[in-house]
Protein backbone atom coordinates (compact mmCIF):
# COMPACT_ATOMS: atom_id res chain seq x y z
CA UNK A 1 0.00 0.00 0.00
CA UNK A 2 1.89 3.50 -1.39
CA UNK A 3 1.37 6.37 0.49
CA UNK A 4 2.61 9.61 -1.78
CA UNK A 5 1.05 12.49 0.56
CA UNK A 6 -0.11 11.59 3.84
CA UNK A 7 -1.77 14.55 6.01
CA UNK A 8 -0.60 14.49 9.84
CA UNK A 9 -2.02 16.55 12.39
CA UNK A 10 0.35 17.41 15.39
CA UNK A 11 -2.16 17.99 18.32
CA UNK A 12 0.12 18.68 20.53
CA UNK A 13 3.77 20.27 21.13
CA UNK A 14 6.05 18.34 18.91
CA UNK A 15 9.78 19.65 18.18
CA UNK A 16 10.27 21.60 14.78
CA UNK A 17 13.17 18.64 13.92
CA UNK A 18 10.25 16.17 13.85
CA UNK A 19 7.83 18.60 12.04
CA UNK A 20 10.69 19.56 9.23
CA UNK A 21 10.96 15.84 8.96
CA UNK A 22 7.74 14.86 8.18
CA UNK A 23 7.57 17.49 5.54
CA UNK A 24 10.83 16.50 4.02
CA UNK A 25 8.79 12.92 3.74
CA UNK A 26 6.05 14.76 1.96
CA UNK A 27 3.60 14.98 4.13
CA UNK A 28 1.13 17.69 4.71
CA UNK A 29 1.76 18.59 8.36
CA UNK A 30 -1.32 20.19 9.87
CA UNK A 31 0.46 21.66 13.63
CA UNK A 32 -2.55 22.87 16.50
CA UNK A 33 -1.20 22.33 20.01
CA UNK A 34 -3.90 24.66 21.07
CA UNK A 35 -6.31 22.25 20.31
CA UNK A 36 -8.04 20.10 23.48
CA UNK A 37 -9.60 16.84 23.80
CA UNK A 38 -13.15 18.93 23.69
CA UNK A 39 -12.16 20.51 20.07
CA UNK A 40 -10.33 17.31 18.60
CA UNK A 41 -13.50 16.05 17.20
CA UNK A 42 -14.01 18.65 15.49
CA UNK A 43 -10.91 19.18 13.79
CA UNK A 44 -10.23 15.91 13.03
CA UNK A 45 -13.60 15.74 11.02
CA UNK A 46 -12.07 18.80 9.51
CA UNK A 47 -9.09 18.12 8.47
CA UNK A 48 -9.53 14.19 8.07
CA UNK A 49 -5.74 13.34 8.48
CA UNK A 50 -4.86 10.04 8.00
CA UNK A 51 -2.13 10.26 10.99
CA UNK A 52 -2.99 11.87 14.23
CA UNK A 53 0.57 12.89 16.64
CA UNK A 54 -0.36 13.41 20.47
CA UNK A 55 1.59 13.75 23.25
CA UNK A 56 -0.37 13.95 26.38
CA UNK A 57 -3.62 14.99 24.81
CA UNK A 58 -6.88 12.95 25.61
CA UNK A 59 -7.92 11.20 22.24
CA UNK A 60 -10.91 10.00 23.18
CA UNK A 61 -14.05 7.79 21.67
CA UNK A 62 -15.33 11.51 19.94
CA UNK A 63 -12.98 11.70 18.29
CA UNK A 64 -11.88 8.50 17.02
CA UNK A 65 -15.47 8.26 16.08
CA UNK A 66 -15.08 12.13 14.04
CA UNK A 67 -12.45 10.16 11.81
CA UNK A 68 -12.73 9.26 8.48
CA UNK A 69 -9.62 8.61 6.81
CA UNK A 70 -7.57 7.91 10.08
CA UNK A 71 -5.29 4.81 10.12
CA UNK A 72 -2.35 6.04 12.84
CA UNK A 73 -2.55 7.47 15.66
CA UNK A 74 1.03 8.12 17.44
CA UNK A 75 1.91 8.58 20.53
CA UNK A 76 5.02 10.40 21.13
CA UNK A 77 6.34 8.80 24.07
CA UNK A 78 6.40 5.44 25.65
CA UNK A 79 3.08 5.23 27.56
CA UNK A 80 -0.67 5.20 25.62
CA UNK A 81 -2.87 5.64 28.42
CA UNK A 82 -4.38 8.86 26.83
CA UNK A 83 -5.68 7.47 24.03
CA UNK A 84 -9.33 5.16 24.12
CA UNK A 85 -6.98 1.91 23.02
CA UNK A 86 -10.67 0.02 22.75
CA UNK A 87 -12.07 2.82 20.56
CA UNK A 88 -9.31 3.22 17.95
CA UNK A 89 -9.14 -0.77 17.74
CA UNK A 90 -12.89 -1.13 17.24
CA UNK A 91 -12.56 2.00 13.79
CA UNK A 92 -9.29 -0.36 12.96
CA UNK A 93 -7.22 2.53 14.17
CA UNK A 94 -3.07 1.06 15.04
CA UNK A 95 -2.08 3.26 17.99
CA UNK A 96 1.99 3.12 18.25
CA UNK A 97 4.35 4.78 21.12
CA UNK A 98 8.02 5.68 20.96
CA UNK A 99 9.67 2.85 23.67
CA UNK A 100 12.93 4.01 24.87
CA UNK A 101 13.70 7.18 23.46
CA UNK A 102 12.89 9.30 26.90
CA UNK A 103 14.55 6.32 29.29
CA UNK A 104 17.55 8.44 30.22
CA UNK A 105 15.28 11.67 30.75
CA UNK A 106 13.05 10.06 32.79
CA UNK A 107 15.93 8.19 34.99
CA UNK A 108 18.07 11.32 35.36
CA UNK A 109 14.43 13.11 37.00
CA UNK A 110 14.13 10.04 39.25
CA UNK A 111 17.74 10.42 40.57
CA UNK A 112 16.83 14.34 40.78
CA UNK A 113 13.61 13.13 43.45
CA UNK A 114 15.56 11.07 45.20
CA UNK A 115 18.47 13.44 45.92
CA UNK A 116 15.84 15.67 47.30
CA UNK A 117 14.41 13.28 49.04
CA UNK A 118 17.45 12.48 50.81
CA UNK A 119 19.35 15.91 50.60
CA UNK A 120 15.91 17.94 50.79
CA UNK A 121 17.43 20.68 47.98
CA UNK A 122 13.80 22.36 47.20
CA UNK A 123 13.53 22.82 51.18
CA UNK A 124 16.79 24.38 51.31
CA UNK A 125 16.26 26.77 48.63
CA UNK A 126 13.00 28.14 49.86
CA UNK A 127 14.63 28.46 53.81
CA UNK A 128 17.08 30.51 52.18
CA UNK A 129 15.35 32.62 49.56
CA UNK A 130 13.80 35.71 51.35
CA UNK A 131 10.09 35.92 51.80
CA UNK A 132 10.00 39.45 50.02
CA UNK A 133 11.79 37.51 46.80
CA UNK A 134 8.54 37.18 44.31
CA UNK A 135 8.53 34.20 41.85
CA UNK A 136 5.72 31.47 42.36
CA UNK A 137 7.71 30.05 45.05
CA UNK A 138 7.44 32.80 47.32
CA UNK A 139 10.41 31.97 50.30
CA UNK A 140 11.18 31.05 53.91
CA UNK A 141 12.62 34.22 55.44
CA UNK A 142 16.15 33.81 54.55
CA UNK A 143 17.04 32.32 57.68
CA UNK A 144 20.35 30.51 57.74
CA UNK A 145 19.69 26.77 59.04
CA UNK A 146 22.03 24.54 58.77
CA UNK A 147 21.49 22.49 61.86
CA UNK A 148 18.12 21.39 60.44
CA UNK A 149 19.49 20.33 57.30
CA UNK A 150 22.85 18.95 57.77
CA UNK A 151 21.26 15.62 58.34
CA UNK A 152 20.86 13.35 55.42
CA UNK A 153 21.54 9.65 55.00
CA UNK A 154 23.33 9.87 51.65
CA UNK A 155 22.32 6.90 48.61
CA UNK A 156 25.47 5.01 48.58
CA UNK A 157 24.85 1.74 49.97
CA UNK A 158 21.28 2.29 50.04
CA UNK A 159 19.02 -0.44 48.95
CA UNK A 160 17.07 0.74 45.96
CA UNK A 161 13.62 -1.13 44.95
CA UNK A 162 13.06 -0.85 41.03
CA UNK A 163 9.57 -1.43 39.80
CA UNK A 164 9.50 -2.32 36.37
CA UNK A 165 12.39 -3.08 34.29
CA UNK A 166 11.40 -2.02 31.07
CA UNK A 167 13.54 0.54 29.02
CA UNK A 168 13.56 3.05 32.07
CA UNK A 169 13.91 0.73 34.81
CA UNK A 170 17.14 -0.55 33.23
CA UNK A 171 18.60 3.16 32.72
CA UNK A 172 17.64 3.64 36.22
CA UNK A 173 19.39 0.88 37.19
CA UNK A 174 22.27 1.71 35.27
CA UNK A 175 22.71 4.85 37.30
CA UNK A 176 21.95 3.46 40.48
CA UNK A 177 25.27 1.64 40.08
CA UNK A 178 27.06 4.35 39.59
CA UNK A 179 25.81 5.90 43.01
CA UNK A 180 26.73 2.32 44.52
CA UNK A 181 23.18 1.64 45.85
CA UNK A 182 22.48 -2.00 46.19
CA UNK A 183 19.77 -2.80 43.53
CA UNK A 184 16.67 -4.93 43.67
CA UNK A 185 14.44 -5.26 40.87
CA UNK A 186 10.85 -6.76 40.57
CA UNK A 187 8.74 -7.31 37.22
CA UNK A 188 5.87 -9.54 36.49
CA UNK A 189 8.84 -11.78 34.20
CA UNK A 190 11.24 -11.83 37.05
CA UNK A 191 13.24 -14.23 37.53
CA UNK A 192 17.05 -15.11 39.40
CA UNK A 193 18.45 -15.70 35.31
CA UNK A 194 16.90 -12.42 34.43
CA UNK A 195 18.05 -10.62 37.83
CA UNK A 196 21.71 -11.93 37.06
CA UNK A 197 21.75 -10.47 33.61
CA UNK A 198 20.88 -7.53 34.63
CA UNK A 199 23.62 -7.79 37.55
CA UNK A 200 20.69 -6.78 40.10
CA UNK A 201 18.80 -8.98 43.27
CA UNK A 202 16.34 -10.63 42.04
CA UNK A 203 12.85 -8.94 43.77
CA UNK A 204 10.38 -11.69 42.02
CA UNK A 205 7.47 -11.82 40.32
CA UNK A 206 4.15 -11.67 42.30
CA UNK A 207 2.59 -9.35 44.97
CA UNK A 208 4.05 -11.22 48.04
CA UNK A 209 7.15 -11.20 46.08
CA UNK A 210 6.90 -6.94 45.81
CA UNK A 211 6.06 -6.25 49.30
CA UNK A 212 8.77 -8.63 50.41
CA UNK A 213 11.35 -6.36 48.11
CA UNK A 214 9.70 -3.02 49.63
CA UNK A 215 10.21 -4.32 52.91
CA UNK A 216 13.81 -4.43 52.68
CA UNK A 217 14.55 -1.52 50.42
CA UNK A 218 15.62 2.33 51.74
CA UNK A 219 13.95 3.78 48.47
CA UNK A 220 11.73 2.46 45.84
CA UNK A 221 10.91 3.53 42.73
CA UNK A 222 8.11 2.49 40.21
CA UNK A 223 8.63 2.13 36.19
CA UNK A 224 5.39 0.33 35.09
CA UNK A 225 2.38 1.26 32.67
CA UNK A 226 -0.69 2.61 33.67
CA UNK A 227 -3.11 -0.51 32.90
CA UNK A 228 -5.85 -2.09 34.87
CA UNK A 229 -3.37 -4.24 36.29
CA UNK A 230 -1.43 -1.45 37.68
CA UNK A 231 -4.02 0.11 38.90
CA UNK A 232 -3.64 1.12 43.00
CA UNK A 233 -0.18 -0.91 42.51
CA UNK A 234 0.90 1.37 45.34
CA UNK A 235 -1.93 0.93 47.89
CA UNK A 236 -2.43 0.66 51.66
CA UNK A 237 -0.85 -2.58 52.15
CA UNK A 238 2.60 -1.48 50.40
CA UNK A 239 3.31 1.36 52.12
CA UNK A 240 2.35 -0.19 55.08
CA UNK A 241 5.37 -2.53 53.80
CA UNK A 242 7.20 0.37 53.53
CA UNK A 243 10.35 1.06 56.08
CA UNK A 244 9.84 3.81 58.33
CA UNK A 245 11.68 7.01 56.36
CA UNK A 246 12.12 5.23 53.17
CA UNK A 247 11.89 7.47 49.95
CA UNK A 248 9.02 6.64 47.33
CA UNK A 249 9.46 7.78 43.69
CA UNK A 250 7.00 7.45 41.09
CA UNK A 251 7.41 9.01 37.43
CA UNK A 252 5.21 6.17 35.76
CA UNK A 253 1.53 7.09 35.57
CA UNK A 254 -0.69 8.90 38.52
CA UNK A 255 -3.53 5.62 38.32
CA UNK A 256 -0.24 3.33 40.08
CA UNK A 257 -0.94 5.19 43.63
CA UNK A 258 -3.67 4.97 45.68
CA UNK A 259 -3.21 8.37 47.40
CA UNK A 260 -4.91 8.56 50.20
CA UNK A 261 -2.75 5.60 51.18
CA UNK A 262 0.70 7.49 50.41
CA UNK A 263 -0.24 10.61 52.29
CA UNK A 264 -0.98 8.94 55.22
CA UNK A 265 2.31 7.08 54.91
CA UNK A 266 4.02 10.51 54.58
CA UNK A 267 2.10 11.49 57.64
CA UNK A 268 2.17 8.62 60.21
CA UNK A 269 5.65 7.10 58.90
CA UNK A 270 7.88 9.79 57.35
CA UNK A 271 7.94 8.34 54.28
CA UNK A 272 9.67 11.17 51.82
CA UNK A 273 8.30 11.05 47.95
CA UNK A 274 9.28 12.73 44.85
CA UNK A 275 6.29 12.68 41.95
CA UNK A 276 6.19 13.50 38.81
CA UNK A 277 2.99 11.83 38.15
CA UNK A 278 -0.84 12.36 39.85
CA UNK A 279 -4.08 11.58 39.55
CA UNK A 280 -6.16 13.73 37.70
CA UNK A 281 -3.26 15.83 36.10
CA UNK A 282 -4.50 18.18 33.61
CA UNK A 283 -3.00 17.48 29.97
CA UNK A 284 -2.65 21.36 29.71
CA UNK A 285 0.42 23.12 29.33
CA UNK A 286 -0.42 25.49 31.89
CA UNK A 287 -3.71 25.03 34.34
CA UNK A 288 -5.13 26.05 38.30
CA UNK A 289 -4.49 22.50 39.33
CA UNK A 290 -2.61 21.36 42.15
CA UNK A 291 -2.49 18.11 44.30
CA UNK A 292 -2.91 17.75 47.76
CA UNK A 293 0.28 15.95 48.10
CA UNK A 294 1.87 18.79 47.51
CA UNK A 295 1.17 20.47 51.00
CA UNK A 296 2.91 17.69 52.74
CA UNK A 297 6.60 17.90 54.50
CA UNK A 298 8.61 15.24 52.34
CA UNK A 299 6.71 15.34 49.47
CA UNK A 300 8.67 16.85 46.73
CA UNK A 301 6.92 17.37 43.24
CA UNK A 302 7.34 18.39 39.52
CA UNK A 303 4.60 18.78 36.68
CA UNK A 304 5.31 15.26 35.11
CA UNK A 305 8.70 16.21 32.92
CA UNK A 306 10.13 13.07 33.54
CA UNK A 307 10.35 13.00 29.17
CA UNK A 308 11.00 16.72 28.63
CA UNK A 309 14.51 17.24 27.97
CA UNK A 310 15.56 18.61 24.68
CA UNK A 311 17.69 15.74 24.12
CA UNK A 312 14.38 12.88 24.73
CA UNK A 313 12.23 14.96 22.85
CA UNK A 314 14.52 15.24 19.59
CA UNK A 315 14.67 11.43 20.00
CA UNK A 316 10.96 10.83 20.11
CA UNK A 317 10.46 13.24 17.29
CA UNK A 318 13.02 11.65 15.03
CA UNK A 319 11.01 7.97 16.55
CA UNK A 320 7.64 9.34 15.22
CA UNK A 321 9.28 10.38 11.50
CA UNK A 322 10.63 6.77 11.22
CA UNK A 323 6.83 5.86 11.80
CA UNK A 324 5.54 7.53 9.24
CA UNK A 325 7.78 6.91 7.08
CA UNK A 326 7.15 2.66 7.42
CA UNK A 327 3.96 3.59 7.02
CA UNK A 328 3.70 5.87 4.16
CA UNK A 329 5.98 3.51 2.29
CA UNK A 330 4.77 0.24 3.90
CA UNK A 331 1.20 0.77 5.29
CA UNK A 332 2.65 -1.20 8.40
CA UNK A 333 2.17 0.21 11.37
CA UNK A 334 5.54 0.13 13.82
CA UNK A 335 5.52 -0.10 17.10
CA UNK A 336 1.88 -0.97 16.87
CA UNK A 337 -0.01 -1.51 20.36
CA UNK A 338 -3.69 -2.66 19.92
Amino acid sequence: MEYERVKVLIADQFEQSGRDGLAALGCEVVFDPSLTPETLPDAIANLDPEVLVVRSKKVRPPAIDAARSLKLIIRAGAGYDNIDLPAATAKGVAVCNCPGMNAVAVAELVFALLLCCDRRVPDQTLELRPADSGGSGGGGGGGWNKKEFAKARGLKGSTLGVVGVGAIGRAVIQRAKAFEMDVWAHSVNMTPERAESLGVRCGGRTRQDLLAMVARCDAVTIHVAGTPESENMCDREFFDAMKPGAYFINTSRGSVVDESALADAVRSKGIRAGLDVYRGEPSEGKSDWTTPLAALPGVYTTHHVGASTDQAQNAVADEVVRIVQVFQKTGQAENKVN
